[in-house]
């Protein structure tokens, strides 16, 4: 479950997916200063350049419980967001998903969406998973419409798990099985534009 053999085949149209580098810092750090992407992930925790460095070289390290790629603009080789597999089940083939887009100047030019799929592809087409969740705060709306046009479905929700801005938020947890997948996406879908 490395992740090397997924850089020179994660391309889509708009971006490509790759492990993270240490000379990635200085976007990464921006990316998770950001208080778009801490809104929409509920990241309430403040980062210290340090602190980036040390999670960097943590997750560049192989791990078979997890793949973190970053995800690239093909248009400026820019690192625009990430997306993680972890806590992979290999006994019970599932895996937790989660995503985040940098700065809303990357937000709705479809990078989520190509990113999730390529993720998919992988998760099912190479580490032959059954069974892929993820837990969305209920005031993302674009993160919802992304996710149930790749095919997730809404199993229940965490009611005031997140309190932010002085208020408690719920969040939906949703799955995709594999057999959902593959009726939805062929192989080649990564660039069919989704």
């Amino acid at each position: 479950m490395e992740q090397q053999g997924l850089v020179k085949t994660s391309e889509g149209k708009h971006i490509y997916l790759r492990p993270v580098e240490m000379s990635d810092l200085d976007d990464y750090y921006a990316y998770l200063s950001d208080p778009t992407t801490s809104r929409f992930t509920g990241t309430q925790k403040v980062f210290s350049r340090q602190t980036a460095a040390s999670w960097i070289e943590h997750i560049s390290k192989p791990d078979s419980s997890r793949v973190d790629l970053m995800i690239i603009s093909q248009a400026t080789d820019r690192l625009v967001g990430e997306v993680v597999l972890n806590d992979i089940d290999p006994v019970n083939r599932s895996a937790n998903i989660r995503i985040a887009i940098a700065g809303q100047e990357n937000q709705g030019k479809g990078y989520g969406t190509e990113a999730m799929l390529l993720m998919l592809h992988h998760a099912f087409g190479t580490l032959n998973l059954h069974r892929v969740e993820l837990s969305v705060y209920a005031f993302n709306d674009r993160a919802i419409h992304v996710y149930e046009k790749l095919g997730f479905k809404r199993e229940g929700i965490q009611r005031d798990c997140l309190f932010l801005n002085h208020q408690y938020h719920d969040a939906i947890t949703m799955s995709i099985l594999e057999h959902e997948f593959r009726e939805r996406h062929t192989p080649n879908s990564c660039n069919a534009g989704v």
